[in-house]
């Protein structure tokens, strides 16, 4: 312990760098809290390194208190805000290719159950199309193939 408090800059960078290490690479970036707590014992550690801040466990605390609060108040809501972007693009996948041909009549309402790659997916239609249809598959949702008549 008496080692750390000589070394109290660089003990508040080491600790910083662990809280920071945890947020990102265990937590997943998902609840700010340590980040702004690492980034403040960084600041600090340096600020205390370039002889700003005393060298002792009040300035520290302080310190730390006051950075981890308006670091939270200057960045949360830009951070929250780059973390709920979200990609809305389609993907492609093997299913883009597939056509076939209805065996009963499909609708929006999605009762009608087709078997393919070992699953039953609900097929569901924008328009209405009966039995003997040909179609194609052209968006996937979870459980849900929905299908359009092939042209021609």
């Amino acid at each position: 312990m008496e080692f750390l408090l000589q070394n109290l800059a660089e003990s508040l960078m080491v600790l910083g760098a662990i809280a920071l290490i945890i947020e990102v690479a265990v937590l997943g970036f998902s609840t700010f809290v340590l980040f702004f707590f690492g980034l403040s014992l960084l600041i600090t550690g340096g600020l205390m390194t370039a002889g700003i801040l005393p060298d002792n466990g009040s300035a520290a605390f302080w310190s730390n208190a006051v950075l981890t609060a308006l670091l939270s108040l200057a960045l949360w809501k830009p951070l929250k805000a780059a973390q709920s972007k979200t990609d809305e693009k389609q993907v492609k996948t093997d299913f883009a290719d597939h056509s076939f041909v209805l065996e009963s009549d499909v609708d929006i309402k999605g009762e009608t159950l087709y078997q393919y790659s070992g699953i039953s997916w609900k097929l569901k239609s924008l328009q209405p199309l009966e039995k003997g249809t040909h179609v194609y598959i052209s968006k996937i949702e979870v459980g849900v193939l929905w299908v359009d008549a092939v042209a021609g």
